[in-house]
C-alpha cells in the first residue's frame, strides 16, 4: 500500500522516480521549488522519453505565499512555412500527418519556459547554477537508464508508424532495429551533449545559438517546415491563470490555448449538482455529464486566444455556470458521439520549505511526438501541430505563427483550510477528468490524497489505444454502480485495473502548519519524495 508522503523541507512528485529524486536533490542543496522542477523536467525527458522531450511544450503555475499564482505558457507556434498550401504541396489536403517531419511544425517551447520560470525565481535565495540543475539529466543520459515497461510496450505498439521516421531508430530502437526490452539499458549520448551545451551556453541557445542551428538544420533536412527564424523569434510568456470560486476555495488552471477552462468548468458544474456521497452514481455520473458540457464549448471554440471569438473566462461566470448545470440530467446520460483527443504527457509537482508550490506539465503530444530526431541532437520533436485542422472554417485551423489547441493543464488550488494544492495528470482527454476525480475525492469528500489518486478512475473518450468515445472505467468499481451507469445510458467499456490509459496523476500540498504532503500514481513508475 502506498501512503501519502509528508515532509517539512520540500517535496517533489513525478511519474518516474529518477525525476522525483533529481528535483528532491536540488531541494536538499538549498534550491527552491522552481529550480527543483527544472531539474526534474530535464531528468524526466531523459528517463521517460516516450512521454515527453525537451523538443516539446510546457506549462507552469507557480504559487508564492501571499501572492496570486502566475502561469507560464511555453507552447510554441506554427512555423512561418506551415500553411495549407505547404501541406497540399506534400499531398495532404484533409489533415496534417501525425508522425514524421511534417508533423514537427511547431516551435518546441518547454526549454524557454524553464528559463522564464528560473527568472521569476531569481530572488528566492541563492540561485543554483544551471549546470547543477541539468547534471542529473546529463548523468542519466550518459550512463543510461533501465527501459520501463511502458516504454517497451508503447514502442512495440507504435513501431510501424515510427521506425522509419528520420532519427527515431538510431535513438530509440536496438542496433538490430528491434524494441528495447524492459530493464535494458537506454543511453542517449546525443541528448547528453545537447544538455551539456545548454548548461554552458544558457537556455536561449536552444533558440538563438548553436543548438538551435543544429536543431533547425536537421529538422529542415528531414522535411520539417521549422526554420532557424521560427526558433529565434520565440519566447515563453507569463500569463494569468483562469480561476473559479468554489465552496472549498479557489481553483486555478491555464487559459487558452489550453483546455484549462474545461477543468474549472467541470468542478464548478459538479458543485452545483449538490452531490452528497463520494463514489456514488451521482458522483461519477455528475462528473461525466459536467465533462460533456465543458467539452462541447472547448471543442467548438478553444484555440490560440488571439484567434478565438469567445472569452473563455466568461464560461466561468456564475450565471453561465448555473445555466450549463441546469442542462445536466441527474438521471440520464447525454449522448456522446464526440471525437477524441490523444496525448502523452508528464505532470509533476514541487513544493519547497518556504511554501512555494509549482504545478508543471511537459509534453510532445503523442508518444515520442513526431518521432523526428534532428541529427546530432538526440531531441525528439513534438507533433503538437498535428492537432491543427486544415479545414479553413475550423476554430483550430492551421495558420503560421498560431499556437495550436493544447490539452496540457497544470492545476492549482488555494483552499479555505489554508492549503495550496498542486495537482495534475497526463493524457489528452483524461487530464481534466482525472483532475476532477482527484479534486472531488480529496478536497470535496475528504479522502486522503494518495487514496484519491489510487482509486479507480474513468475516461470519457480516449488517451491511448483505440479511437472510441465510450465511457471507460477501470474494472475496480462496484458492480451495482456500473449497472446504474449503464442503465442511465452510458456506453460502458471496462478497462484493466491500474491501466495507464487513465494517466499518471500526482499531487502536492502545503499545509498552514508547515507540513508538505504529496502523492504519486501507482499506475506510473514514479515517486513522491519528501524532505
Amino acid at each position: 500500500m502506498i501512503h501519502t508522503r509528508r515532509g517539512l523541507n520540500g517535496l517533489v512528485t513525478a511519474p518516474h522516480h529518477m525525476a522525483a529524486e533529481a528535483g528532491a536533490d536540488i531541494l536538499r542543496r538549498g534550491g527552491n521549488a522552481v529550480e527543483a522542477m527544472v531539474a526534474a523536467a530535464a531528468a524526466i525527458a531523459v528517463v521517460y522519453p516516450h512521454m515527453n522531450s525537451i523538443g516539446g511544450d510546457g506549462f507552469w503555475i507557480i504559487a508564492e505565499p501571499g501572492k496570486d499564482p502566475v502561469g507560464i505558457d511555453a507552447s510554441g507556434p506554427a512555423a512561418v512555412l506551415a500553411n495549407r498550401d505547404f501541406y497540399a504541396d506534400q499531398g495532404y489536403e484533409d489533415r496534417i500527418p501525425p508522425r514524421g517531419p511534417l508533423a514537427a511544425l511547431t516551435v518546441p517551447g518547454t526549454v524557454d519556459g524553464w528559463r522564464l520560470a528560473l527568472r521569476r525565481a531569481a530572488g528566492w535565495g541563492r540561485a543554483l547554477p544551471l549546470s547543477e540543475l541539468l547534471a542529473p539529466a546529463i548523468d542519466h543520459a550518459i550512463r543510461g537508464v533501465p527501459v520501463t515497461a511502458g516504454q517497451e510496450n508503447l514502442t512495440r505498439e507504435k513501431l510501424d508508424e515510427l521506425r522509419d521516421v528520420p532519427g527515431f531508430a538510431e535513438i530509440f530502437l536496438t542496433r538490430e532495429g528491434g524494441v528495447p526490452a524492459e530493464a535494458s539499458l537506454l543511453q542517449q549520448h546525443y541528448l547528453a551533449s545537447s544538455l551539456e551545451h545548454l548548461a554552458k551556453a544558457g537556455l536561449r541557445d536552444f533558440y538563438e545559438g548553436d543548438l538551435g542551428a543544429l536543431l533547425t538544420s536537421g529538422a529542415e533536412a528531414a522535411g520539417s517546415p521549422l526554420r532557424r527564424a521560427d526558433l529565434e523569434g520565440f519566447q515563453a510568456i507569463e500569463t494569468t491563470p483562469l480561476r473559479v470560486a468554489l465552496d472549498v476555495g479557489t481553483a486555478y488552471n491555464m487559459p487558452p490555448p489550453t483546455q484549462g477552462v474545461s477543468a474549472l468548468m467541470i468542478l464548478a458544474l459538479f458543485q452545483r449538482l449538490n452531490v452528497a456521497e463520494a463514489e456514488s452514481f451521482a458522483h461519477i455520473h455528475g462528473l461525466v455529464e459536467a465533462t460533456k458540457q465543458a467539452f462541447l464549448l472547448r471543442d467548438a471554440h478553444v484555440t490560440d486566444p488571439f484567434h478565438m471569438d469567445r472569452d473563455a473566462a466568461g464560461w466561468l461566470a456564475p450565471d453561465f455556470l448555473d445555466e450549463r448545470a441546469a442542462a445536466i440530467d441527474p438521471a440520464r446520460a447525454l449522448p456522446w458521439p464526440r471525437p477524441a483527443l490523444p496525448g502523452d504527457t508528464i505532470w509533476m509537482g514541487a513544493a519547497d520549505g518556504e511554501g512555494r508550490v509549482v504545478s508543471f506539465i511537459q509534453s510532445t503530444f503523442w508518444e515520442f511526438g513526431s518521432g523526428t530526431v534532428p541529427a546530432g541532437t538526440g531531441i525528439a520533436l513534438q507533433n503538437r501541430g498535428a492537432s491543427f485542422s486544415l479545414d479553413p472554417g475550423h476554430a483550430n485551423r492551421l495558420k503560421p505563427g498560431k499556437r495550436p489547441f493544447h490539452t496540457l493543464i497544470p492545476a492549482l488550488a488555494r483552499l479555505k483550510d489554508g492549503r495550496t494544492l498542486a495537482y495534475g495528470n497526463m493524457g489528452g482527454e483524461g487530464q481534466p477528468q482525472s483532475q476532477a476525480a482527484i479534486f472531488t475525492r480529496h478536497v470535496m469528500f475528504g479522502q486522503p490524497m494518495q487514496e484519491a489518486i489510487t482509486a479507480p478512475r474513468w475516461l470519457l473518450g480516449r488517451t491511448w489505444g483505440a479511437e472510441t468515445t465510450t465511457l471507460k472505467l477501470e474494472d475496480r468499481f462496484d458492480g451495482a454502480l456500473l449497472a446504474a451507469l449503464e442503465a442511465a445510458g452510458h456506453d460502458i467499456e471496462l478497462m484493466p485495473p491500474f491501466t495507464s490509459t487513465m494517466g499518471h496523476a500526482g499531487a502536492v500540498a502545503t499545509r498552514p502548519d508547515g507540513v508538505i504532503e504529496g502523492a504519486n500514481d501507482p499506475r506510473s513508475d514514479g515517486a513522491a519524495v519528501a524532505l
